[in-house]
């Protein structure tokens, strides 16, 4: 009931996020909005669509294959997973929700919770390395070639959010090294969290590195499986990153964007979005994503395209997610 309760307020928020975001967006060239939406071709929208579940569906893939267990979660059951999770992630703050109730679904398959919880972490931590080989090759180009020179405050921003991702990579390598230095790591942790007076439970907190410290172990023992985990994550981000282009293309427009634009271009809204605490990193994705493909699509355009683009990889999710979760629970009752 509580859950249930959560959802509600979130789902009431997310919406009153979401209206003042649209009017902001809408206020300055409706008029050019509704010009860049009035002859879309639906067949690159469709496209965009696919490519989106095609992320989704990798991902789930990727968590199938962890799992290793078809009599208890086949892969059809593993997708499903991944859009609930997905959907809770975009209702909670800074994606929190998404991993407690991947942990929970696992269970309701009778997959014991230890073992379910190893499985996440696994997933975490190949989604993590994939994210900073991406970020990397996104950082490189536009170092290389200056294609943001419009927004060098946000660049800044988005230099150090690729460079905590590298240093939670750098962490979960060091923890995979010993057991000794892991509780040395989240002994670290708890002592800064007590000098910053940040409320915290420390065991939970022991029981988190232990945790991703038995998952690499696991993983050392399937080289094989981190590979392609890797590469399926990476190709899950690719799939993500490359939809705007597809939502451009629809609107007529083939000469603004290079996929190699889309793809970095994406990659830097992304880090932007982890810095908003709220529910779906409301506000600060469109903002990202008006601030940096603002720098190749005109002003009419972009609005039209952030809308497109923001109901696809998000709400279209969400929704989907939501569904899938109503009616797993009504199964269950």
């Amino acid at each position: 009931m509580k859950l249930l309760d959560n959802i509600r307020k979130n789902t009431i928020f997310l919406l009153l996020v979401t209206a003042i975001v649209l009017y902001i967006i809408l206020r300055d060239d409706f008029d050019g909005i509704v010009a860049a939406m009035s002859n879309i071709d639906i067949k690159f929208l469709f496209i965009a669509v696919i490519f989106y579940f095609l992320s989704i569906s990798i991902r789930g893939f990727a968590n199938y294959l962890i799992i290793n267990d078809k009599k208890k979660i086949d892969l059809k059951e593993a997708i499903k997973h991944n859009l609930i999770a997905h959907f809770f992630n975009g209702i909670t703050p800074f994606s929190s929700g998404g991993q407690p109730m991947e942990i929970y679904m696992n269970t309701e398959h009778d997959i014991p919770l230890a073992k379910a919880t190893n499985q996440t972490v696994q997933g975490f931590i190949f989604y993590q390395i994939a994210l900073v080989i991406c970020g990397a090759f996104a950082v490189a180009y536009n170092f290389t070639f200056n294609i943001f020179p419009k927004v060098k405050f946000l660049q800044h921003l988005v230099m150090l959010g690729f460079t905590i991702n590298i240093i939670v990579a750098i962490v979960l390598l060091l923890i995979s090294s010993s057991k000794r230095i892991t509780h040395r790591i989240s002994a670290l942790i708890i002592k800064i969290l007590k000098l910053l007076k940040i409320k915290h439970n420390a065991e939970e907190i022991n029981n988190k590195f232990d945790d991703y410290y038995k998952g690499f172990q696991n993983l050392k023992k399937r080289k094989g499986l981190t590979v392609v985990g890797i590469l399926l994550n990476i190709a899950s981000l690719l799939c993500l990153y490359i939809v705007p282009l597809f939502i451009l293309y629809s609107m007529g427009d083939f000469q603004s964007l290079t996929v190699l634009e889309t793809l970095t271009a994406s990659a830097y809204v992304y880090v932007i979005g982890a810095f908003v605490p709220i529910p779906g990193a409301s506000g600060g994705m469109e903002y990202g994503f008006t601030q940096f493909f603002g720098n190749f699509i005109g002003l009419g355009t972009i609005s039209a395209t952030v809308i497109i683009w923001r109901f696809i990889t998000y709400y279209l999710g969400v929704i989907t997610g939501g569904i899938l979760f109503s009616l797993e629970e009504k199964v269950k009752k």
